[in-house]
């Protein structure tokens, strides 16, 4: 039977600005309740930035606010933090305000495997080294569960590794250090040790993109509030993707996207030298 997930990505619940529409954070988390029970995913993968950061007291009500949303949802629920999530607060935090461990973990999903790559999304905002750092630990979390993988596998992050081009998005075109890690290809290079299909999701960047690095497809999805791309309006976005022999993605709302891709587990041979 196929793997049907419900993606949520970069609700952004708070203060509206100019691009965000936090205000509407809420009644969407309703509408997508609405629509996931509707259609009995078999589970829901929210991939963080739940709310848009101020302090730690704005915070947490924030955030409890936002779980007390997915409350709403039948199916099972799979958190992520995005780096909003830990402006201000610690990951303990977060699980005690979503009731779950907030860990790397591998879910055996039948025909499929899922690895929610939980790794360190929190920005430094140190100015002699701003922007993310991906702790050791999390880069050989995901190396040895590549190599040990035994059946198709979908890794899940808040942020992506692909390293994919920003050019003509709102936040990352000037500023392409806060898409990605310093150390993403060293996650590339964990990610290809794989003998079987893998695909990679992620969020942050507000986007719906699908990239190809080493013959591994990349997808990013659009914030369900982001308003850059859909003139002034909330981008209403929510995804399902459903994973058999390909994996189909759709995602709706103001900003539609849709692709169908066939992992596979075959790679190039080594790169031609130069001519």
């Amino acid at each position: 039977m196929p793997l049907r997930i419900a993606i949520v990505a970069d609700i952004h619940h708070g203060t509206p600005s100019h691009t965000k529409r936090g205000d509407a954070a809420l009644p969407l988390m309703a509408r997508f309740a609405e629509w996931a029970n509707a259609e009995t995913p078999d589970m829901v993968l929210d991939l963080g930035d739940r709310i848009s950061d101020i302090d730690e007291e704005t915070d947490l009500r924030l955030e409890r606010e936002v779980a007390q949303a997915f409350k709403a949802v039948d199916a099972p629920i799979h958190h992520i933090c995005g780096n909003h999530d830990r402006d201000h607060l610690s990951v303990a935090q977060n699980e005690e305000i979503l009731g779950q461990r907030l860990v790397s973990e591998v879910l055996d999903c039948g025909h499929w495997q899922i690895a929610l790559w939980r790794a360190d999304a929190k920005i430094c905002r140190d100015p002699e080294r701003r922007g993310f750092a991906l702790p050791e630990t999390d880069l050989l979390w995901l190396s040895r569960v590549m190599q040990s993988a035994q059946k198709p596998t979908l890794v899940v992050s808040h942020v992506p590794v692909s390293g994919h081009d920003q050019t003509g998005n709102y936040y990352f075109q000037r500023n392409p250090q806060f898409s990605r890690y310093p150390e993403s290809d060293r996650a590339r290079q964990a990610l290809a040790q794989a003998r079987v299909p893998v695909v990679c999701l992620a969020g942050h960047v507000h986007w719906n993109t699908v990239t190809t690095v080493d013959g591994i497809p990349h997808l990013t999805q659009q914030s369900l509030t982001e308003s850059f791309t859909t003139q002034g309006a909330p981008a209403e976005a929510w995804g399902m993707l459903t994973l058999s022999d390909t994996a189909h993605w759709q995602v709706h709302g103001r900003d539609p996207f849709e692709a169908r891709v066939t992992p596979t587990a075959g790679r190039w041979t080594p790169p031609l030298a130069p001519f």
